[in-house]
């Protein structure tokens, strides 16, 4: 989380809105905030930290284990029409990438903004090249990307 909000404004600047869920209550969350995120993101966490005390929501996405009553950690991004995009899920010893997923987002939002006319590749970034779909593309898709393009 402490990633999420040093990259914050970047979000915001994407138009994207962070949510942070989990089934601490609003106490654990404001003790988590206050004596470990504060010290480690200038001015902790700037988005809204949800509790999901009852896993409701947890259940909903695939996340929420029953038997321990705790979340696994989860990432979604959830497109403007509600649609879920992508998911990443990590035991916690594992951390997540931000820049991945700011590359990520804005990938999907290149794509949004193209109708699904462009595709991106993998590890695409802005400006490099991206595929056009279509009958014209199988089985050539090795001439139109080549992997080095992408990095």
């Amino acid at each position: 989380m402490a990633a999420v909000a040093a990259k914050f404004k970047v979000l915001q600047d994407m138009g994207v809105e962070v949510l942070s869920v989990s089934v601490d209550s609003h106490f654990v969350h404001k003790m988590w905030q206050d004596y470990e995120l504060s010290k480690m993101a200038d001015g902790g966490v700037p988005f809204p930290m949800l509790s999901d005390s009852s896993g409701n929501i947890g259940k909903v996405y695939g996340v929420y284990d029953e038997d321990a009553g705790v979340e696994m950690r989860g990432r979604f991004i959830i497109d403007p029409d509600g649609v879920v995009q992508a998911i990443e899920i990590l035991t916690p010893p594992v951390g997540r990438n931000v820049n991945e997923l700011i590359r990520q987002i804005k990938a999907f939002q290149h794509v949004r903004k193209t109708k699904g006319e462009e595709a991106t590749p993998s590890g695409w970034q802005p400006g490099k090249p991206t595929l056009k779909p279509g009958p014209d593309l199988v089985g050539k898709v090795w001439e139109e990307w080549k992997v080095e393009s992408a990095f």
